[in-house]
């Protein structure tokens, strides 16, 4: 059962605009640029994400919100702790984010 992983971001008050779009852009082509070193390929299933438009106003100050999908474990182990690609990616967020939330689960396990 694949591995849904949910981040949400705050951004600090002085990020422009141009630099959040920019973000955005690059966690949406993390897809493409996470490739798994044994196969070779691009191994995440899919990325969604994008700015908060909820009526509701349970969001807090998390601004955007982005869903990825893993095969397995495994997949996500290795995203997390090893990808090159996503390593980067997250030194880009250093001093532009002031809050993030991250859940993780697998579909229909309560």
């Amino acid at each position: 059962m694949p591995l849904v992983h949910i981040v949400l971001f705050e951004f600090k008050p002085s990020v422009e605009r141009a630099v959040i779009q920019d973000v955005c852009k690059n966690v949406l082509a993390l897809k493409q640029n996470c490739v798994h070193p044994s196969s070779k390929q691009p191994y995440i299933l899919d990325i969604t994400g994008g700015r908060d438009n909820s009526p509701e106003g349970h969001q807090g100050a998390f601004s955007h919100g982005f869903v990825s999908h893993f095969a397995n474990e495994e997949d996500r182990r290795y995203y997390l702790e090893e990808d090159p690609a996503h390593k980067a990616f997250v030194k880009t967020l250093d001093g532009i984010i002031q809050n993030i939330r991250i859940v993780d689960y697998e579909s229909g396990v309560f």
